[in-house]
């Protein structure tokens, strides 16, 4: 097969190169999946979406199934949030629709989960008639999939419910975050542990158009959203009774930092160094020399915890503190993301902020300049998005 003829018969010859550079071939084809693409630098979701149906055309000509071949892996331990997702009242649906109109619905039903999914950074696992498990953390994971998750359920239940069918359609979703085992002897991305018994659980008990989390969920992702405390309930095969939450929205929280860790943070050890050089920078501020700063390093280093010492230091100081925050889980999306801002100071205005590419980076800059009526400007911005 010519790889290179089968894209140009798509419209996708801008991928060419990325095929040739990682040697995919007809062999490797019918294997490929979303997060394979997105390594391949296919950024565009119409791209990828027509490049996956495209691939499952082909596995249907050679009369062979396409992608999902049962194989065996070595097991694996991981802590993996798994999201349960169900469609509201189809077995009514089902008894009072022609099966082609009902067919059709579920298509639209499954594609917009599809796209919510991948747009978060989830991986669908499978479709189970009306529904749907969703791994976020596998096969990837990344220090925020529990806020993905919910998000992307917030997300869902939003999307699901305003899909333009003959039928209004409302899902209901349960998440919860535990740790599992990969592989072994299950088929491939299945997944063996209490936390997908305790999302499909969730999900049972959620009403329509409602998210429902556990605790190790809600521990995760903080005040960053708003919350109804359901109660401690009991669960049929579990030792004891498990409190779970009604997640009602994001919550307008000015720092993500406070609030994932609180009010209260631990006491910052091991950086002095650090803190007498941002220091001595803002004594040249004071002087007269504008200053720039770059704080960088892994994700969960510190670098938030040290900018939060340093505006305690601060505290006693006449200036004004500006934040600006990206979007965390828009990284890949070519729209422009207003940023937040807030401000700490005696002047009660701000500078007008222009939208920019959202990102998530582990870099930060803190800008100190000079203020004319000696109002020191202190703020930090992100190093791709510069202000």
């Amino acid at each position: 097969m010519d790889i290179v003829a089968w894209l140009r018969g798509l419209g996708l010859e801008r991928d060419e190169a990325a095929f040739r550079a990682n040697e995919i071939d007809a062999s490797v084809l019918p294997r490929l999946k979303a997060e394979d693409l997105k390594d391949l630098g296919v950024t565009l979701v119409g791209h990828r979406r027509r490049l996956l149906d495209a691939i499952v055309a082909l596995g249907s000509q050679a009369g062979a199934k396409a992608v999902d071949v049962p194989v065996q892996v070595a097991p694996e331990r991981r802590q993996l949030t798994i999201m349960f997702c169900d469609l509201v009242g189809s077995t009514s649906l089902a008894g009072r629709l022609d099966p082609e109109e009902m067919r059709d619905i579920i298509g639209a039903y499954h594609r917009c989960i599809a796209d919510a999914v991948e747009g978060f950074g989830g991986y669908l696992a499978r479709y189970m008639g009306d529904g749907a498990l969703i791994y976020f953390g596998y096969p990837r994971a990344h220090e925020d999939d529990a806020e993905c998750a919910v998000r992307c359920g917030l997300s869902l239940i939003d999307r699901v419910s305003r899909l333009a069918l003959s039928e209004a359609l409302h899902a209901r979703v349960g998440i919860a975050t535990g740790l599992v085992v990969v592989g072994g002897e299950v088929v491939e991305h299945d997944v063996v542990g209490e936390t997908p018994n305790l999302a499909a659980r969730f999900q049972g008990l959620a009403e329509p158009d409602t998210v429902i989390i556990g605790a190790n969920t809600q521990r995760l992702v903080g005040d960053l959203f708003e919350y109804r405390d359901i109660g401690v309930i009991d669960i049929k095969g579990l030792a004891g009774p498990v409190r779970i939450w009604q997640v009602l929205g994001p919550s307008a929280v000015a720092s993500r930092f406070e609030a994932l860790r609180g009010a209260m943070l631990s006491p910052l050890v091991g950086r002095d160094e650090e803190i007498e050089l941002l220091l001595r920078r803002w004594e040249r501020t004071k002087a007269g020399y504008g200053q720039v700063v770059l704080i960088s390093g892994e994700p969960g280093i510190g670098k938030s915890r040290l900018t939060a010492a340093l505006a305690e230091r601060l505290l006693g100081e006449r200036h004004i503190r500006l934040r600006y925050f990206c979007s965390p889980y828009h990284q890949d999306s070519a729209r422009s993301i207003p940023l937040s801002t807030s401000s700490v100071g005696q002047r009660s205005s701000s500078p007008m902020i222009r939208p920019v590419p959202s990102c998530k980076s582990s870099r930060l800059y803190w800008r100190v300049l000079p203020h004319p009526t000696k109002m020191w400007r202190f703020s930090p911005i992100c190093c791709r998005c510069p202000l």
